[in-house]
C-alpha cells in the first residue's frame, strides 16, 4: 500500500497543496513553523479520520475559512482507493472512500494503516498511562475491527457504574441488585479487552526489543512491562473487593481503564532515569515496533511518517535508523527536517534515493 498523491484545501496553514509522491522515501525540508509537521497530519488524517496532534476536527480548518478538505488517492492491493475528507465549521464530518460515505468512521479504521513518530511522542513518557493506553488501543484497532466496539461498550458502563456510585452516595440509599447487573456487564467487556491487550503485549514486545537492541547497539537493557490488576485476580474477585472503596470515592477503581504500561530503563523509571537522548531511541524503537505489528497483522506494510526525527539523536543512531526504515521491510515512509543538505549526505551515506520537497509558510514544491 502506498499514498500516490494528496490534494489539501483550506487545512492548517496551507490554502491549496497537490503533491504526487514517491513510493519510497519523500523528505518534507523547511524551518520550522513552515507547515511539513501539518503535511504528515493531513496524511495521518486520510488514514485515521484524524489529526495526530489536536481531536477538534474544526481547529484544522485554516484560519479565516470555513471549511477544509483533504483527498488522496491510494494504491491498495493494486487497486486505487480515492479517499475524501472535509469539515464545514459547527457541521459534521464527512469521510468519503471511492465517493461512497461511510456509515460510521470506525469501518476505515485499519484499511490504510498508519505509524506516525512525532516530539509529541514524548507525552507517552511524561503524561500519566491513559497516553499510553491510547497507545496500545490504537495499534490494535488498526488490526482488531471489533476492538473498538468492545471500549466504547466498556466505558459507556464504567460511566453508567460511576453515576451509580455518584447517586447512591447523595440519595443514601444502596440496591446492590442494581450495582451487580452493571458489574457482570462491565466484567463481560472488560474480560474481552483484557484478554486481547495481553496478547498482543505478549507480539509486541519481542518486536520492541529487538528494534531497541539494534537501535542501541545493545548497550543499554530496557524493559517494556504490561501492568494490569486482571494479572493479580479476576475482575469479578477485584469488583467485590472495591465495593466499599468505590462507594466512598465515587467512582470505580479496578478494571482495564486502570492499565499501565511501564517503561524501564537499567531497572529505573525511564520518565525520570533516561536522557532525551535514550528517551527518543525508545520511542522510536515502540514505533518501529508498532509498523512491524501492523505490518505482520496487516499483511502489507503501513505508511511511515518520521516527523522531526534526527533532533536530539547522534550521527551514529540516526544512520542506524534511516538504514533500517529504508531497507525492504518498509514501504513508503515520509519524513521532515530543517535541513535540506543534511537529509541528502545521510541517504547519500546509505545509497537511497528520496524525493524531496521544499516548504515555506503553508507553500511546498518540488526540492
Amino acid at each position: 500500500m502506498w499514498l500516490k498523491n494528496i490534494t489539501l484545501l483550506n487545512f492548517k496553514n496551507y490554502t491549496d497543496a497537490d503533491l504526487h509522491f514517491s513510493e519510497t522515501v519523500n523528505v518534507f525540508t523547511g524551518n520550522n513553523g513552515s507547515g511539513k509537521t501539518n503535511m504528515l497530519d493531513a496524511i495521518h488524517y486520510l488514514c485515521l479520520c484524524k489529526s495526530y496532534f489536536n481531536p477538534i476536527d474544526s481547529q484544522q480548518i485554516k484560519t479565516g475559512q470555513e471549511v477544509f478538505m483533504i483527498q488522496g488517492d491510494f494504491d491498495r492491493n493494486h487497486k486505487n482507493e480515492k479517499i475524501s475528507c472535509g469539515i464545514k465549521r459547527n457541521q459534521k464530518k464527512q469521510f468519503k472512500r471511492n465517493k461512497k460515505e461511510y456509515d460510521k468512521l470506525a469501518d476505515h479504521i485499519g484499511l490504510f494503516p498508519v505509524v506516525m513518530v512525532s516530539p509529541y511522542d514524548v507525552n507517552l513518557i511524561m503524561e500519566g498511562s491513559e497516553e499510553r493506553r491510547k497507545f496500545i488501543d490504537n495499534v490494535i484497532s488498526q488490526t482488531d475491527a471489533h476492538y473498538l466496539d468492545q471500549l466504547i461498550t466498556y466505558n459507556r458502563i464504567l460511566l453508567n457504574r460511576n453515576a451509580l456510585l455518584k447517586q447512591i452516595a447523595i440519595t443514601r440509599k444502596y440496591d446492590p441488585t442494581l450495582l451487580e447487573i452493571l458489574d457482570e456487564q462491565l466484567v463481560m467487556a472488560g474480560n474481552k479487552i483484557f484478554r486481547i491487550r495481553k496478547a498482543f503485549m505478549d507480539e509486541f514486545i519481542p518486536l520492541f526489543n529487538q528494534y531497541y537492541t539494534y537501535l542501541t547497539e545493545n548497550k543499554e537493557t530496557v524493559e517494556l512491562n504490561y501492568q494490569s490488576q486482571l494479572n493479580e485476580a479476576t475482575f469479578e474477585e477485584l469488583l467485590k473487593k472495591s465495593v466499599e472503596k468505590d462507594r466512598v470515592l465515587e467512582r470505580t477503581t479496578t478494571g482495564i481503564h486502570k492499565d499501565e504500561l511501564a517503561f524501564v530503563i537499567s531497572g529505573m523509571p525511564l520518565k525520570k532515569f533516561g536522557s532525551q537522548g535514550q528517551q527518543k531511541s525508545f520511542l522510536i524503537a515502540l514505533k518501529i515496533a508498532q509498523y512491524a505489528y501492523l505490518a505482520k497483522n496487516k499483511g502489507f506494510k503501513p505508511l511511515l511518517l518520521l516527523d522531526d526525527i534526527f533532533d536530539k539523536l547522534d550521527d551514529n543512531r540516526v544512520q542506524k535508523l534511516m538504514q533500517m526504515v529504508s531497507h525492504h521491510d518498509f514501504g513508503q515512509i515520509f519524513i521532515t527536517d530543517t535541513g535540506k543538505e543534511r537529509v541528502k549526505s545521510i541517504f547519500e551515506k546509505i545509497e537511497v534515493d528520496v524525493t524531496l520537497f521544499e516548504v515555506d509558510n503553508g507553500t511546498i514544491e518540488n526540492a
